[in-house]
């Protein structure tokens, strides 16, 4: 079983991805808009009820993430995906390292860049034009995230949620 880890921004913040997500990502119906905080793993079915535990134990410990979207940005030339870049907090840091160590199915395959993809699967020309206008939109939104959630990957390739999980921790003590 494929699944990943993710954080839902807002519907607000969801709609405005959208608007751009709709024309230009091929995974546009096989998505909600996210921040990825672990990487797509394959898990035995079995393994899955512990895989869930850790993660349930893991929001207990994080305060609700105060997100930050602040341009738009892409990951040219490696490949061409434009995305909004979410500013890296240590708590945003901290929760994708605690993931991946407690968690310790597949290694990533890229550094960590808090992101939520708007644009992906574009040739290299289409990709400097469109770039280059939505740079110029920009993105300004601040958004508060309070949960998380495991997804798994179904047939098709659409992804849908397996666990929500609350973030609940009071992070100060």
């Amino acid at each position: 079983m494929k699944i990943g880890i993710v954080a839902f921004p807002s519907k607000r913040l969801q709609d405005l991805a959208n608007t751009y997500r709709k024309r230009y990502d091929s995974h546009y119906s096989k998505v909600t808009p996210h921040i990825t905080l672990k990487e797509a793993f394959e898990v035995n079915e079995a393994d899955i009820s512990d895989v869930s535990q850790k993660i349930a134990t893991i929001a207990t410990k994080y305060e609700p993430l105060k997100i930050h979207a602040s341009s738009i940005s892409s990951f040219s030339p490696i490949t061409n995906v434009i995305y909004f870049k979410i500013e890296p907090t240590e708590q945003l840091t901290n929760l994708h390292d605690e993931l991946h160590s407690e968690i310790n199915i597949g290694n990533p395959r890229h550094v960590f860049v808090p992101h939520i993809t708007i644009a992906q699967d574009l040739t290299a020309s289409e990709h400097d034009d469109i770039y280059g206008q939505l740079r110029m939109y920009g993105v300004d939104e601040h958004d508060t995230i309070d949960r998380i959630h495991m997804l798994y990957q179904l047939e098709d390739g659409s992804w849908t949620t397996y666990e929500t999980y609350k973030l609940t921790g009071d992070e100060s003590k």
